[in-house]
Parts: C-alpha cells; sequence; structure tokens
C-alpha cells in the first residue's frame, strides 16, 4: 500500500513535461517579440549598407562599406544567437572567426571578412531568412497568444462593449434554433477556443523556438569544418612543438657530451699517452699514479655516459614495453619510487608517445632526485576512457617543495615536450612539499588525413 501510495504522490512524466514546456513560454515568447523587432532593423540596416557598397564597388569606397555590412551582419546574428538562449534551447556553439597576423597588411585584414563563409552566412540569414521566418513566427506566436488571452477573458469584458448582442451569437443562436443571449453564446465559444489555444500555446511557442534555432544552428553556429581546421592547426602546431623540442634536446645531449664524457675521454687519452712515456723512460711509480688518475677518469665518464643514456630510448622500451621501463627507471632511481602502472598502457600507448613519455618521467625522476630533497617517489599510470581517451600519470615525491615552472629551464622544457604529443603537463608544488607533477596525453587510435 506504501508502494502504491508514493507512485500516486509522483508527478507523471507528461505532467512534469508539460510543466516544464510552460516554464520556456515567457522566453520563448520574449525571444519570437524581440527576433522580430530585431530582424527588421538587421534587414533595413544591412540591405542599405550592403547594396549600397554593390553599387559602388567599381569605386573603392565600394569594398568597405560591403565589409562594414559582413561585419554589422555579425554583429546582428551574434546577438539574434545570445537572444536564443531565451528559448531554453541548447546554446548554439560560437563560429570560429577568421583572424590575420599582425603583420599583415591592411588590405589582407580588411579583406579577410569577405573570405570568410561565416560572414556570408551571417548576413544571408539576417538580411533575407531571418526577417521572413521571424514575421511570419511573429505572427502566429502573437495571434496564438492572443486568442488564448482572449478567450479566456472574453467573459469579463464582453459584456461592457457596445451592443449586447454580438452577431456570431446570434447566428450561431439562430442556426441551432435555440434561444439565448448572443453574447453568453459567443462568450462560451470564445472561451472553449481559449482553452484549446492555452492548452496548445506551450507546444506552438517551443515549435516556433525551434524553428528559428534549427536555422540558426545550421548558419550562426559552428560548422563541422570549424573542428576539422582546429585540429589541423592544433596537429600542426604539436608537430613544430615536437620538432623544436628535438631539436632542443638533441642540443642539449650534443652540449653535454662536448662538455663532460668527450672532454674526460680526451684527458684520458691524454693520460694514457704520458703513462705510455713515464714507462718507456723507466718512471714506473709516476706511470702508476698517473693510470690511478686515467682510471678515475673513466670512471666518471662512465656514469656521465650512463646519465646522458636515460635520453635515449633503452632497449628495453621497445622489448617489453612502457610499463616495463617505467619500472626499470624506478629501480635505477637513488629514490624509493612506488610504481602503480595499469597494464593495459602497452596495448593503447603508441611507439612515439611511448618514447615521449619515458623521457618525461626519466627527468622528473631525475628532478625529484636532485632538487626534491625528499626520499620517496610514487609513479602512477592509468588510462582514463572518455573522449578523447586519454593517458595519466602522475609523478610525487616527498620532498619540500617549491619547484616552479621557469621558460626555458626543467620542467617548462618537458611541457613543451609534451605539447608536441598535444599533451598537457601541470604542477602542484606548495612550499613544504609535496610536489606533485601530472601529465595527461590524448591518445590517438588513428593519424589525422
Amino acid at each position: 500500500m506504501n508502494d502504491s501510495r508514493n507512485r500516486g504522490d509522483e508527478t507523471p512524466s507528461w505532467l512534469a513535461s508539460y510543466i516544464a514546456l510552460w516554464r520556456s513560454v515567457p522566453g520563448g515568447l520574449t525571444y519570437l517579440v524581440t527576433g522580430f523587432a530585431l530582424s527588421m532593423v538587421a534587414i533595413s540596416v544591412l540591405t542599405s549598407l550592403f547594396f549600397s557598397g554593390l553599387g559602388m564597388v567599381v569605386l573603392v569606397v565600394g569594398v568597405p562599406i560591403m565589409v562594414g555590412s559582413l561585419l554589422a551582419a555579425r554583429g546582428f546574428g551574434e546577438l539574434d544567437r545570445n537572444l536564443l538562449k531565451l528559448t531554453g534551447l541548447r546554446e548554439i556553439d560560437a563560429p570560429t572567426w577568421p583572424t590575420t597576423p599582425p603583420e599583415a597588411s591592411s588590405m589582407t585584414k580588411l579583406l579577410a571578412p569577405m573570405k570568410s563563409g561565416h560572414y556570408w552566412s551571417y548576413l544571408l540569414h539576417q538580411m533575407l531568412i531571418q526577417p521572413i521566418l521571424a514575421t511570419l513566427t511573429f505572427s502566429i506566436a502573437i495571434s496564438w497568444a492572443a486568442t488564448a488571452l482572449g478567450g479566456l477573458t472574453f467573459w469579463l469584458w464582453a459584456w461592457f462593449l457596445p451592443g449586447k448582442e454580438h452577431v456570431v451569437g446570434s447566428w450561431i443562436s439562430r442556426g441551432l434554433g435555440v434561444t439565448a443571449n448572443g453574447t453568453l453564446v459567443e462568450a462560451v465559444i470564445y472561451l472553449i477556443l481559449g482553452v484549446l489555444t492555452g492548452v496548445t500555446l506551450p507546444w506552438v511557442a517551443r515549435g516556433l523556438s525551434s524553428l528559428h534555432h534549427g536555422v540558426a544552428s545550421a548558419m550562426l553556429g559552428r560548422w563541422p569544418s570549424d573542428d576539422l581546421a582546429r585540429e589541423v592547426r592544433q596537429e600542426s602546431a604539436a608537430r613544430v612543438a615536437a620538432l623544436q623540442a628535438e631539436d632542443t634536446a638533441m642540443r642539449r645531449l650534443e652540449r653535454d657530451l662536448h662538455d663532460g664524457p668527450q672532454q674526460r675521454l680526451v684527458r684520458l687519452q691524454m693520460d694514457l699517452a704520458t703513462v705510455e712515456r713515464r714507462v718507456a723512460s723507466g718512471d714506473h711509480d709516476e706511470a702508476v699514479a698517473i693510470t690511478k688518475e686515467a682510471q678515475t677518469q673513466a670512471k666518471a665518464a662512465l656514469e656521465e655516459l650512463r646519465a646522458l643514456s636515460r635520453g635515449v630510448a633503452p632497449p628495453l622500451l621497445a622489448d617489453r614495453g612502457l610499463t616495463a621501463a617505467l619500472s626499470q627507471l624506478g629501480q635505477d632511481s637513488p629514490l624509493t619510487v612506488t610504481t602503480t602502472l595499469d597494464p593495459a598502457l602497452d596495448e593503447v600507448v603508441p611507439a612515439d608517445t611511448a618514447r615521449a613519455l619515458y623521457f618525461v618521467v626519466a627527468e622528473l625522476l631525475t628532478n625529484a632526485a636532485k632538487h626534491s630533497g625528499g626520499g620517496s617517489v610514487e609513479l602512477t599510470g592509468s588510462l582514463r576512457y572518455d573522449e578523447p581517451q586519454r593517458l595519466r600519470m602522475t609523478v610525487t615525491d616527498d620532498g619540500h617543495g617549491g619547484a616552479t615552472l621557469v621558460s626555458g629551464h626543467g620542467l617548462a622544457g618537458l611541457r613543451e615536450r609534451l605539447a608536441g604529443l598535444r599533451g598537457q603537463l601541470t604542477v602542484e608544488s606548495p612550499e613544504g612539499g609535496p610536489t606533485r607533477v601530472e601529465v595527461t596525453v590524448p591518445l590517438r587510435t588513428a593519424p589525422l588525413a
């Protein structure tokens, strides 16, 4: 019994939907009225500008006037698109407008709107389609709302109109063969009509608003080509960033090899030559001393080469995958590294992404060992199954914190490397620690065409 009572207390879904439609009626009617007024202003301004410019296109002054009409159409269109928010329908995404570089010539900047399909679409919508559509929907909406309001209230004010016997009511009375007050019959008819139009008003208002919304979405909203163009720009920027990061890494490796192991190997070569001369001259004690120094130089060169090799993908990465290579990095670190890695990483992460992530994690572990002052690090890697699928890695140390992104150094360089993968790097490092670095990289199953 309790269950049936609870079900009876619930508002039926159709009633809840109907009430929600009624809530949108004021906003929908407001848009239909203001949209009509705006369209009348827009068609007056735009036709004057556009056709004046078109008529003087053979003259230099005609082109700026036509461009001005395109800019004005954009302004009217954006105002119309924002007014559509009153209807409660989904917000229409703004298109991507053309931009020109600061160094472009004045003529290039002037003609940029004329090369954009969005500007012409806005002009067509505001100068032709919207005035026709707004006039039609405004007429229907006002007639429907006026019929509903007038019909529901006719019985209040009909009695005060001049002439008690209304013609329509009298005709209907005679047609039915009854004797009745014409005003009363007419009031009943208008009441029925008012109820019908009032009940259906929410659907009519929503239908008219949806018609505007559909047309505006196609002509004033974002086009699929905008998203494709953005993808191309992002891909191009990512490739440039990847090339720059790779060039920076190669220059850094070349500099480190020159300043480190190469100098030590040159010193080792000179020491061995000195040992050879000392042995030939019979000075064995001096030869032994120089040999010991050469061993120290060789050991130092070996340590530096091992450190530099972290910037080169190890065979383990290609043979056993990313999780094994990162686990080995943790074992080789002087800090205590706890790794929690999703085994699925090896299956979904492309080879180029895996190499970049290996270098990034290696650098983060090296930074933690050198600068954090901590003793342990937690390395996690997981997949986020949203759209697009993303990989997220975090490196958290228990050091003193204070890490910052300084342009041209350390973490900023890693962020530039990740930009080549369209990834992101965020740092949380309050004073006193801990430092948490999060790396997020989108995973693409196939390259862009």
